[in-house]
């Protein structure tokens, strides 16, 4: 395949997984928000940072990546960590998603670039995923700022400012 042809497909697979991380955030957004009371949203979403992140992991585990597995495994303690403390502290949310977002581009310049991290290696990961994932995290981040005071409001018992939607 000529190189101009690799390159196009690449970038349609990209702006593909962009928007499908979009999309993604934008249901989640919707349905936990119909679902969820804002305290149990932030509960949710302190929790589902772990299972993202152990994403890696099953990765690691696919690719046979044998050299990257502490260096993963100890990526999804860090964002476990900032996932419990998410559960009553927004900014911990919206920082851990941020980073993760961060974490996933390091995949994919990884993927694209070789290694940025020498001999502690990331995993291998699907062609564009880490687009994905990081178009999702970031918008998640984003959403999350928008949500911090009612978050707060709902663990001190006070009525939110804005109206549940």
């Amino acid at each position: 395949m000529e190189p101009t042809s690799s390159a196009i497909g690449l970038i349609v697979i990209v702006v593909l997984y962009l928007c499908i991380g979009f999309m993604s955030a934008a249901g989640t957004v919707y349905i936990s928000k119909s679902i969820f009371s804002a305290k149990a949203e932030q509960i949710f979403f302190g929790l589902f940072i772990i299972p993202i992140a152990g994403f890696y992991l099953a990765f690691t585990a696919h690719f046979g990546d044998k050299g990257a597995w502490q260096l993963e495994a100890t990526a999804v303690a860090v964002f476990a960590v900032f996932g419990l403390v998410g559960i009553r502290v927004p900014s911990a949310l919206i920082i851990g998603y941020l980073l993760h977002g961060l974490w996933d581009g390091v995949h994919e310049f990884n993927a694209h670039a070789g290694s940025l991290l020498g001999s502690g290696r990331t995993t291998s990961v699907p062609l564009a995923y880490g687009f994905f994932c990081a178009a999702y995290d970031f918008l998640m981040a984003a959403y999350f700022y928008t949500r911090r005071n009612d978050w707060l409001a709902a663990w001190r018992g006070i009525a939110a400012a804005r109206p549940h939607r």
